[in-house]
């Protein structure tokens, strides 16, 4: 086997020094970042080292080509990556076909190097791919069309994460480079939609379980968890005339049992008050006549995992139920992530989002709802009950997301 070690600024500038050094059959082995020059420790500037190989008895190229420019084209460089990972694949089967009918020898063979190597390509590879979109961002200034631009910058001022932006970029160059011409800003903008709406169908089409007979409520404090509580009982018993219950656990904050009572006076809702887990039982059995059971729970620092596992000993319960995570869209991005990532790691897998109106930055939601997996349920806005709250819709909110395209 031949092996080779280029050093270069990214991964594109390697791929024709590997086809012209050692043949359109080279694999690449390995991607690392290194430093190089500098002066006694300092001003080393960042490099990626690309380890290649190639089988001793592969041809290798007759006449060389010339050195090709690297490609500009994201997409054509991941297809010659994903070429490189198939030819790896099927000289992998090809080694295990071939061991299966050969005949064992007398005494163990020792066993191929290459194992791990191929163990360790996919991580590369998606390693790999994500690098070549950080180049097509770094890029976007100088390739990027008016219109994509345009979609680039409000989806910045969104705050969507880089990594969707870039992809979303790399996908309306590739649309482009292959009719030739700049996309018009609607076509821009309806590409994005489609394709943003495509990444988030999964988790998109799910609401709190109808079946669940009780349901928890959980969130950071502030968020405007009674509130939303009593729309959601008000728009079951006014509408749909279920016989709701309240319970709150929720004794840290002065007045806090005081709204949920108000409220449950309104709606004509029984409400049990809970200091501890020892007393769901009785206060399930004071609510047994009813339908559904909506627990209101004391808003903590959830960024800290210890009070996680302190309301998620509040949460258990015999019967069916859910527990619903609620965020404000008005919180940072990175402290809503803290404490979505902490309460996933207890099987929670529905949220709902308030305070609609109080911003117009909504690219939270996906960036949440895409990193943990999590099924939007409700958005809400305003302090009107039981009004100002809907059921998540995917395409009103691209709306939000991407706005006008403003065509000129």
């Amino acid at each position: 086997m031949r092996v080779k070690r280029y050093v270069v600024n990214a991964l594109p500038e390697a791929l024709p020094m590997i086809r012209s050094d050692l043949g359109k059959d080279a694999v690449i082995l390995n991607t690392k970042e290194v430093k190089v020059g500098g002066f006694m420790g300092m001003f080393r500037k960042k490099k990626m080292e690309v380890i290649a190989a190639i089988e001793s008895n592969a041809a290798a190229p007759e006449n060389p080509p010339q050195k090709r420019k690297a490609p500009d084209d994201v997409s054509a460089v991941m297809a010659a990556i994903t070429e490189t990972m198939q030819k790896q694949q099927r000289a992998a089967a090809a080694t295990a076909a071939a061991t299966a009918t050969v005949e064992p020898p007398a005494r163990p063979a020792p066993v191929a190097a290459a194992s791990p190597v191929n163990d360790q390509l996919m991580d590369e590879i998606k390693g790999i791919k994500q690098s070549l979109l950080q180049l097509s961002s770094q890029k976007a200034g100088n390739s990027l069309s008016e219109a994509a631009q345009a979609l680039h910058d409000r989806l910045q001022e969104q705050e969507l994460e880089v990594e969707w932006i870039d992809q979303l970029m790399a996908i309306i160059s590739e649309q482009e480079g292959q009719q030739r011409e700049p996309l018009t800003r609607t076509q821009v903008w309806e590409l994005a939609k489609r394709q943003l709406l495509e990444w988030m169908a999964p988790y998109a089409a799910g609401m709190i379980d109808e079946q669940a007979r009780i349901v928890h409520f959980v969130g950071p404090t502030g968020v405007g968890k009674t509130t939303t509580i009593a729309k959601l009982a008000a728009n079951q018993t006014i509408k749909h005339n279920k016989k709701v219950g309240f319970i709150t656990s929720d004794t840290y904050r002065i007045a806090a049992v005081d709204q949920l009572r108000t409220y449950a006076n309104i709606l004509n809702i029984p409400l049990e008050v809970v200091f501890s887990p020892m007393d769901l039982p009785k206060a399930f059995k004071q609510l047994e006549d009813r339908e559904l059971i909506y627990m209101d729970t004391a808003g903590r620092n959830f960024r800290n995992e210890l009070n996680v596992s302190e309301v998620n000993s509040l949460l258990q319960s015999h019967d069916r139920n859910e527990t619903v995570l609620v965020l404000s869209l008005t919180g940072k991005t990175k402290d809503m992530t803290s404490v979505a990532g902490n309460f996933v790691k207890y099987g929670i897998e529905k949220v709902l989002f308030t305070k609609q109106d109080e911003t117009a930055v909504y690219g939270s939601i996906f960036n949440l709802v895409m990193k943990f997996g999590l099924t939007p349920t409700y958005v809400a806005r305003g302090q009107t009950v039981p009004d100002d709250i809907d059921r998540f819709n995917a395409a009103a909110y691209m709306n939000d997301l991407l706005g006008e395209a403003d065509d000129e």
